[in-house]
C-alpha cells in the first residue's frame, strides 16, 4: 500500500449578491472571535488570549516577512509555536547567533526567536526537493508525497510503513536520500490506504455529467474577477455545466470559463450571472457569511499558522499549517505535482470539500485541493492551493466597503 493524496470533489461557499432581506456579513472581529473560540478549545488557552493571538498572526505579517528577506541567504524556515506561549521560530543555517527580538502586532508584542545550526537553507532544500522528486520516488518503488518543514529545515518524504520496511527502515531511506539530495531528509510513516473518491450527487454546485447522466456536486471558494467578468473559483476537476444552489436551493447557471490543473493548479472558474458581493459561508449550517478584506501570499503563510476551511462534507474546522512546499503524492496534477502545495493537519477532510475556501478570520489563503487519510478514514492532512496561483488575469476580488458621505454644511 502506498499514501495517496485524494482529490476531494468540493462543497464550499460562496454567496452571489444577496437580496437586501438578506443577513449582514460578519465584521473582522467576529470573523476572528468565531475562529478564536476554535483557537482557544484547540490550545486551552482563554478566549480573549486567543483573540490577541489570531489578530497578532495576520498583523505580524510585514513585520515577520522582512525579517525573513533579511536572513534569507541563511533562512532555514519560520513557524509558529503556540506553546508554552505564543512566538515566531526562525530557524537559520550556520554557527552566528542572533539574539531575540520582538515584534509588535495588534496589541501584542510577540517573541521572535533565532535558531542556529540548520544545514541547508529553504531555498536548497526546496531546489533539492524539485529536482529530485522522481529519484525519490524510484527509491522507495512507490509515489510518496514530500514537503519542506521550516521547523527542522528538512525535506520531509511520507511514505506507508510497509514500503518504508520494504526499504530498509526510516533512518536508513532517510540516509540514502539524504546522501541524494545532499540536504537533511525525515522519513515519516503513516499507515494509509489508496482510496478513489467518486463525486456525490447533490450540493451547492450542482450539475449532470452528460456520459453517464449522474448528477454531481461541487462548489466553490471565493470570487475572483478579471477586470470585465466576475466568476467564482472552484476544483479543476468538477464538471463545467454547473449551477449555483442557494441555501433556499435555488438554482443560478454558472458560465464556464476555463479550468487549470497540470502541475500547481487545481482550479476552474466560472462566471456569475449578476452582481456579487465577495463573501463566503465560514460556518458549518450556512448562515454567517464573511467579507473578503485581504489575501495570505504563500511566501508569508507559516508552519504553525492557525487556518480554518469549509467544506459541505464536514464543515467548518481549524488546524494548523503543517508543510510548506508540499507535494502530493501519485499523479494528481496532470503527472506528478510540483512543491507548491501546503499541507494543513485536519483535523476533518472528506469527499465533498474539494474546492472549499481556506481562510483565517477574512484574510483568504487558497482552495482545498485534496487530502490523505489514514486507513481508518480519519484525515491525515488536508492540502490547498494558493490563491497566488489563480490564472491570470483572474485575481481574487475583495470587499470594498462603501465610502462614507461626509455632510457639508
Amino acid at each position: 500500500m502506498r499514501p495517496l493524496s485524494l482529490f476531494l470533489f468540493l462543497l464550499a461557499s460562496f454567496t452571489l449578491a444577496p437580496p437586501a432581506s438578506a443577513q449582514i456579513a460578519q465584521t473582522r472581529a467576529e470573523a476572528l472571535a468565531q475562529d478564536a473560540a476554535e483557537y482557544a478549545r484547540a490550545y486551552g488557552v482563554p478566549g480573549p488570549e486567543a483573540m490577541r493571538r489570531l489578530i497578532a498572526q495576520q498583523d505580524s505579517v510585514p513585520a515577520i516577512d522582512a525579517i525573513a528577506e533579511r536572513y534569507r541567504d541563511r533562512l532555514a524556515g519560520i513557524s509558529v509555536e503556540h506553546h508554552p506561549h505564543y512566538r515566531f521560530i526562525v530557524y537559520l543555517t550556520g554557527d552566528r547567533p542572533v539574539p531575540s527580538t520582538q515584534v509588535l502586532a495588534g496589541a501584542m508584542r510577540v517573541p521572535v526567536q533565532f535558531r542556529t545550526g540548520a544545514k541547508a537553507s529553504r531555498e536548497r532544500v526546496l531546489w533539492a526537493l524539485t529536482n529530485h522528486q522522481p529519484a525519490i520516488r524510484a527509491a522507495l518503488a512507490d509515489t510518496p508525497s514530500m514537503g519542506i518543514d521550516p521547523r527542522t529545515g528538512e525535506l520531509v518524504v511520507i511514505a506507508a510503513k510497509p514500503v518504508v520496511d520494504r526499504a530498509g527502515g526510516d533512518a536508513a531511506v532517510a540516509a540514502r536520500l539524504s546522501q541524494l539530495t545532499g540536504v537533511p531528509v525525515r522519513v515519516r510513516m503513516l499507515d494509509l490506504v489508496d482510496r478513489n473518491l467518486g463525486p456525490q450527487g447533490g450540493g451547492r454546485l450542482d450539475g449532470t455529467d452528460p456520459t453517464s447522466g449522474r448528477r454531481y456536486r461541487c462548489t466553490s471558494g471565493f470570487l475572483v474577477g478579471d477586470g470585465t467578468r466576475v466568476g467564482i473559483t472552484t476544483a479543476a476537476h468538477c464538471l463545467d455545466d454547473l449551477a449555483y444552489i442557494d441555501p433556499a436551493r435555488q438554482a443560478t447557471p454558472l458560465g464556464f470559463v476555463g479550468q487549470w490543473g497540470w502541475g500547481y493548479h487545481d482550479v476552474q472558474i466560472h462566471t456569475v450571472p449578476a452582481l456579487a458581493r465577495p463573501l463566503f459561508f465560514a460556518d458549518t449550517a450556512r448562515s454567517l457569511t464573511r467579507p473578503v478584506a485581504a489575501q495570505r501570499a504563500k511566501t508569508s503563510t507559516r508552519a504553525g499558522d492557525f487556518v480554518c476551511h469549509r467544506g459541505e462534507s464536514t464543515g467548518y474546522s481549524c488546524a494548523e499549517v503543517t508543510l510548506l512546499d508540499f507535494a502530493p503524492s501519485g499523479q494528481l496534477c496532470g503527472g506528478y505535482c510540483l512543491p507548491t502545495w501546503v499541507a494543513v493537519s485536519g483535523p476533518t477532510c472528506k469527499q465533498g470539500d474539494s474546492g472549499g475556501p481556506v481562510f483565517s478570520g477574512t484574510t483568504a489563503f487558497g482552495i482545498v485541493k485534496g487530502a490523505t487519510f489514514r486507513s481508518d478514514g480519519s484525515c491525515a492532512f488536508y492540502f490547498y492551493m494558493s490563491l497566488d496561483y489563480l490564472p491570470t488575469p483572474w485575481r481574487l476580488l475583495i470587499d470594498t466597503p462603501p465610502a462614507k458621505v461626509l455632510a457639508i454644511e
